[in-house]
C-alpha cells in the first residue's frame, strides 16, 4: 500500500489536494487528522484556556488515529468514518466499509508529526507552501461558515495557528522520509502523481 502524507498550515489546501488525488487514483482513501481531536470534559476545558489548543499536539487523539491507520495498513480496508464537530466539540463515529484500499492519504496539521513516528515505512510527503494572506482568507471563510466563529475570532485564531505550525517544525526535517515534495500554487499535481506511481 502506498502512503501519502499531506501537510501545511491551516488554509493551505490540504483537504482540497487530498480530494483531487483521490479522484485521480484508484482505490484511495483519506484520513484527515481534523477528525481525530480529543473529546470529553478535559478537552473542553483545555480548549478554553490553552491558546491555540486545536493546533497543538495535546488536542490530537493519537491513539485512535493510530488504531485506524494501522488497521487500514494491515487489512487494506476501512471500517469506520469519523467526523469532528468544532462547534459542539464532539466526534461522530459511524460504520462505512471501504474495501481494496491501495492508497492511504493522511492529511492535516498533524500529518507531519505522525509521519515522523514511522520507522520502517516508505511514504511520500507533500508539504504545501501557500501565501499567508491567501491561507487566512480561506480559513476565515471556512471558520465563519462551518465553525460558527466571528470574522475577528477566525482571523486571530489563524494567526496563532500559523505561528504554532511553523514553530513546531522549525529546524526539523522528515527524518524517515525519502520522497518529499514541496508544493506551491503553481505545482503540477499530475507530475507529482507520476513520480508517486513510478
Amino acid at each position: 500500500m502506498k502512503l501519502i502524507f499531506i501537510s501545511g498550515p491551516s488554509g493551505s489546501g490540504k483537504t482540497t489536494l487530498s480530494n483531487q488525488i483521490v479522484l485521480k487514483i484508484k482505490n484511495g482513501i483519506v484520513l484527515s487528522t481534523d477528525n481525530y481531536y480529543k473529546t470529553g470534559l478535559i478537552s473542553k476545558i483545555l480548549s478554553k484556556f490553552v491558546e491555540g489548543y486545536f493546533d497543538r499536539s495535546i488536542s490530537f487523539n493519537y491513539k485512535l488515529f493510530k488504531k485506524d491507520f494501522n488497521y487500514i495498513l494491515k487489512n487494506g480496508i476501512s471500517m469506520h468514518e469519523r467526523s469532528y464537530n468544532f462547534e459542539k466539540k464532539k466526534l461522530k463515529n459511524f460504520l462505512n466499509k471501504t474495501n481494496n484500499i491501495n492508497f492511504l492519504i493522511v492529511e492535516g496539521i498533524f500529518a507531519k508529526e505522525f509521519s515522523n513516528t514511522l520507522c520502517d515505512q516508505n511514504y511520500f510527503f507533500l508539504e504545501l507552501k501557500i501565501n499567508k494572506n491567501e491561507c487566512m482568507k480561506r480559513v476565515i471563510k471556512r471558520d465563519c461558515k462551518e465553525r460558527g466563529k466571528t470574522k475577528t475570532k477566525a482571523e486571530n485564531d489563524f494567526l496563532k495557528s500559523w505561528v504554532i505550525y511553523y514553530e513546531k517544525f522549525k529546524n526539523k526535517s522528515n527524518k524517515n522520509n525519502k520522497n518529499e515534495f514541496i508544493l506551491s500554487k503553481t505545482t503540477d499535481i499530475d507530475q507529482i502523481l507520476k513520480k508517486i506511481y513510478s
